[in-house]
């Protein structure tokens, strides 16, 4: 597998902000998006077996698979293994590519966030959309057809007023839908990897 990096922090972001968790960073994504804030085209080799190897220091339970597209890489292999070890797996996944369904049930927790629709993945546990303004009713949609914990996340522009007016917006629809929750990148707000 191409992992592009492999390290222990807090997640930042939806439904487990605040977890101690050991990412797995994967290299590669099928889309490229413009606010994409990951560079995760370099990668080292490894085997499912080196991935285990190489967090069995980090004393957390909460493993989180991301990129990148994580999907595009995915076995059931790791998966399992990662449940040998006694891991809870989450995975960071933008929906488009489908897994078999056997690697699905698999996994503990999907988070989609998704770029590009339909998403394709099979099962969603948390829909984390990055708000940019845009009309929300088809991931409303998808949301319900799911039954998913719903995180709306303002978009990461790079420029504060425009971030500001992002922030005010998801703030906003959120209090219009309650059924939907802020999710912010509080990885960014407190300054840590």
């Amino acid at each position: 597998m191409r992992v592009n990096e492999i390290f222990y922090s807090l997640q930042g972001e939806g439904r487990f902000t605040g977890t101690a968790a050991i990412f797995i960073r994967l290299s590669g994504c099928n889309l490229r998006c413009s606010f994409c804030d990951t560079r995760h085209d370099d990668y080292t080799l490894y085997t499912e077996n080196d991935i285990v190897a190489a967090i069995a220091s980090y004393p957390a339970r909460h493993v989180v698979i991301t990129g990148g597209e994580p999907t595009l890489q995915l076995t059931r292999l790791l998966v399992d293994k990662l449940h040998e070890a006694g891991k809870f797996v989450q995975i960071e996944t933008n929906g488009s590519i489908a897994l078999e369904p056997d690697v699905v049930a698999a996994i503990d927790w999907i988070t989609c966030s998704p770029k590009a629709l339909p998403v394709k993945i099979g099962r969603v546990d948390e829909l984390k959309v990055v708000y940019e303004g845009q009309d929300m009713a088809p991931y409303e949609a998808m949301a319900c057809s799911y039954g998913a914990c719903r995180s709306l996340q303002p978009c990461d522009t790079g420029d504060a007023d425009r971030n500001a007016s992002l922030l005010d917006g998801a703030v906003a629809y959120i209090k219009e839908h309650p059924e939907w929750r802020l999710s912010l990148q509080t990885h960014k707000l407190i300054h840590i990897p």
